[in-house]
């Protein structure tokens, strides 16, 4: 990844769930902005007033060990005595400001993006499970559900076709929604 651009597909295949937050971990970080862990966690404490505990936690050993234990990519901290440390979508934000080479202004687009758009994605699931009655409001929410999970898992594909169909069903209404994207196409 030395060279390549980062963009928000890339962004997204490594966000976890940790404590109820969509966080990075610091190894992932470093490997964006193509830099050593070290330098990012020297940033960190260098800088302890910019990083307040919603910003940034460091695993606990359970927690390090149930990542090694279900992400074959985190292998290589099973023998670490290091507990990595997990950055908040904040914590990612405050990085930035620290940071200051052409890929880190990349990839903080990326990453901002990335998280902008699963806010969205979320924003959008929310409203469409509380909209019963108006079927005209349903397809528009669930068009740009559709639009939104394009952009977020369709990027980059050098596939000549993607058919990508969403199926919600609600109570009593089943709505089913599918996105066709040629080769070409944005």
């Amino acid at each position: 990844m030395a060279n390549e651009i980062i963009n928000s597909d890339v962004v997204q295949g490594l966000i976890i769930s940790l404590r109820n937050q969509q966080v990075l971990l610091d190894r992932d970080v470093a490997m964006l902005y193509g830099v050593s862990t070290k330098v990012i966690n020297q940033a960190v404490k260098n800088n302890p007033e910019k990083f307040p505990a919603r910003y940034l936690f460091t695993l606990e050993d359970r927690e390090k060990i149930e990542l090694v234990k279900n992400f074959d990519r985190f292998e290589s901290m099973k023998h670490s005595t290091v507990n990595p440390t997990a950055f908040t979508e904040r914590g990612l934000y405050m990085l930035a400001t620290i940071l200051k080479s052409k890929r880190a202004v990349q990839t903080t687009i990326a990453i901002i993006d990335t998280f902008a758009q699963v806010r969205e994605m979320a924003r959008t699931m929310e409203a469409l499970q509380k909209v019963t009655n108006d079927r005209e409001k349903q397809a528009s929410l669930l068009h740009r559900s559709g639009e939104l999970m394009g952009e977020i898992i369709g990027q980059n594909l050098s596939t000549k076709s993607v058919e990508t169909e969403i199926e919600l069903n609600f109570a009593l209404v089943k709505i089913k929604h599918k996105i066709i994207r040629k080769d070409g196409e944005e």
